[in-house]
């Protein structure tokens, strides 16, 4: 997939048919990006699971924050990162070592590793990378 433009029918279709949300580096601090975005997705109607082991078993927006992915009771549609670009073929692994792999791996803003994503896609995962849910929605949902 070519990752430097994304067809709107992708991201919308991404958009619509997820329901639950791992969040990867949620903050309690609502100056940081992913506090916003995070309840940006809880007023959207999503199930959000923040993960952060450094917040593990505390909660922000009334979620209970999990220290990592595989922590989560449940399997998730998406994972939405939150952290250095670096770190994206970890996440992909985590991701894909997950009993039930998510549909989607989502980069945030200036998050992107083609090899990780190539690696997440050849195990049949979506990827969007360098985008922002919370500025696409508004986009291309409504």
């Amino acid at each position: 997939m070519n990752h430097d433009n994304y067809d709107p029918a992708y991201i919308t279709d991404i958009l619509k048919t997820t329901k639950t949300v791992a969040l990867l580096g949620a903050s309690p601090n609502p100056d940081r990006p992913s506090n916003s975005v995070m309840r940006f997705l809880l007023s959207k109607g999503y199930r959000v699971f923040p993960v952060n082991p450094g917040q593990a078993g505390k909660e922000i927006h009334g979620q209970k924050v999990y220290g990592k992915l595989a922590d989560i009771p449940e399997p998730v549609d998406m994972v939405d990162v939150f952290r250095a670009a670096e770190y994206l073929d970890g996440v992909v692994e985590e991701a894909l070592a997950l009993p039930q792999k998510p549909s989607v791996i989502w980069g945030q803003l200036s998050v992107r590793d083609d090899a990780a994503a190539a690696k997440a896609e050849a195990a049949g995962v979506k990827v969007v990378m360098d985008r922002c849910p919370a500025i696409e929605y508004p986009r291309l949902v409504g």
